[in-house]
């Protein structure tokens, strides 16, 4: 075996979207010398792994690394985002990715990368493909840019039982399919099932010939409200007025997503269902509509097992049949449940600062890495912001945000910071007040009337959601409860 000694400022574990992320800031922001290590054969983590017909599903503006745009602002003419800002494509984010390793960090002379390894803590990795190993002494912090753990469908094991006969495959197996099924069943109420269901009425499936087994329904984003342009101010920040608005005047949680949802701030699929379900997901109206076509939706919990002519949900069970295809989108994008403290002496542990942003939050904790000295202050600057699952973590993750945003505005040199920085998004729209027209001059006067009565009404309903919480967590602990009550 072969053993190298290296040496460098900051090692970093992943070269998905949040290490590139990170990366980007330091050799922008400091002179550091950086070492990144990967498993994959390419920059860009999950997606190398990610089936073919995967999108952005928030505008390509939030995506990627400060310093390089995604996309050029195109407005997409056609299609289900029609008239919203472009989602790039798996492909487009691979390339793209490539492109700032080849032509930004490697050419630094102050990046060296080491894709095909795989990481074995302190400090030391080795190849997958011989027998070299490698030591580095780092000079500064690691990076752990792994925390997220995204799983996609084709390197997701199932956790239910496939008996021989069955035909069952990812997401990933869908454009290559070449026969007629008797039908598809999709296995799983997020995101990756949004995408399936989506792509088989794109190719002309009859919606009657889809059957959608959804654990939990899920509260949606409907993403005219996330656009970074100006021209959708009146979505994007009147959605924010709105929001506070709920939270301010919501006598509990229920009358809360009931204002929510009247206000356009969320959506659902069936009106007469309750989601209990948030994990970010953001879609379109037309994607709605679409959705909307599939009548046979199965919720009877999680399946437990598929036989050639019966899908199984514990005792319960559903007919199929040995020409069916059943795709599986059980996998949970981001399973993690655990927060961490960010900044620990020599590591470096990346997490949200806002909801469902990872690109932003890792670009913002590199920058707190490269600006300020004190530990203390640095974990202060960069509370975690935990992961949603539920349809209560909305609230925690809105609460967390605001404490988050009221810390930063106490550093001038921060605020400036967000103004400047791609990744953010909103905050130099909110800030631009001499070019707001009297409509959005408006709806910014909402947003400050209403942000103390937010605040105000936080504590009754926060007190609501840790009761809520309390009896969920007192149901999974019963057995006979624990299929129906996992996470989708």
């Amino acid at each position: 075996m072969s053993i190298q000694q290296l040496e460098t400022d900051y090692l970093i574990i992943g070269s998905g979207a949040v290490g590139m992320a990170f990366a980007d800031v330091l050799l922008t922001e400091t002179d550091a010398n950086i070492i990144i290590v990967d498993k994959h054969h390419k920059p860009g983590g999950h997606w190398n792994d990610a089936y073919s017909f995967v999108t952005l599903h928030q505008p390509s503006s939030f995506y990627g690394v400060s310093s390089r745009e995604l996309c050029g602002g195109t407005i997409d003419s056609m299609g289900l985002n029609k008239g919203l800002a472009e989602l790039a494509s798996g492909a487009e984010i691979m390339a793209y990715f490539d492109k700032v390793m080849k032509h930004t960090f490697l050419p630094s002379g102050r990046v060296k990368y080491f894709p095909m390894c795989e990481y074995k803590g302190d400090g030391k990795f080795s190849s997958l493909l011989s027998d070299t190993s490698y030591e580095v002494k780092v000079n500064k912090k690691i990076i752990d840019g792994t925390y997220f753990k995204t799983s996609v469908p084709a390197t997701h094991t199932p956790n239910f039982e496939i008996a021989e006969g069955v035909k069952f495959g990812p997401l990933n197996d869908l454009p290559s399919l070449t026969k007629p099924r008797d039908g598809y069943v999709i296995i799983g109420g997020g995101k990756t099932g949004i995408d399936a269901v989506l792509w088989l009425l794109e190719n002309q499936i009859d919606p009657d010939n889809i059957t959608w087994i959804m654990p939990r329904d899920a509260w949606l984003i409907d993403r005219k409200n996330t656009q970074p342009s100006r021209d959708f101010f009146t979505h994007t920040i009147g959605a924010q007025a709105t929001q506070a608005e709920a939270i301010a005047e919501a006598k509990n949680i229920e009358d809360l997503f009931d204002r929510l949802e009247k206000g356009g701030v969320l959506m659902r699929i069936d009106p007469n269902v309750r989601p209990q379900m948030f994990h970010g997901a953001t879609i379109s109206s037309d994607e709605l509509k679409q959705l909307r076509r599939v009548k046979n939706i199965v919720r009877k919990g999680r399946v437990t097992r598929l036989d050639t002519d019966k899908i199984y949900f514990g005792e319960d069970s559903i007919s199929t049949t040995p020409n069916t295809m059943h795709i599986d989108c059980s996998a949970r994008a981001v399973p993690v449940t655990e927060t961490y403290t960010v900044f620990q002496s020599n590591k470096v542990i990346v997490q949200n600062m806002r909801t469902y942003q990872p690109v932003f939050s890792a670009a913002f904790i590199a920058h707190i890495e490269a600006t300020y000295d004190d530990e203390a202050i640095k974990n202060d600057l960069c509370r975690v912001v935990p992961l949603p699952n539920h349809d209560t973590d909305w609230l925690i993750g809105v609460v967390a945000q605001m404490q988050n945003q009221m810390r930063w505005s106490k550093e001038p040199e921060l605020r400036q910071w967000l103004v400047n920085n791609r990744l953010d998004g909103f905050t130099k729209m909110v800030q631009a007040v001499d070019e707001s027209t009297p409509e959005q001059l408006a709806i910014l006067m909402r947003l400050k009337a209403a942000a103390p009565k937010a605040a105000a009404n936080m504590p009754k309903l926060m007190g609501e959601v840790m009761q809520i919480d309390a009896a969920r967590r007192a149901k999974v602990s019963q057995p006979s409860d624990a299929i129906s009550a996992a996470p989708a």
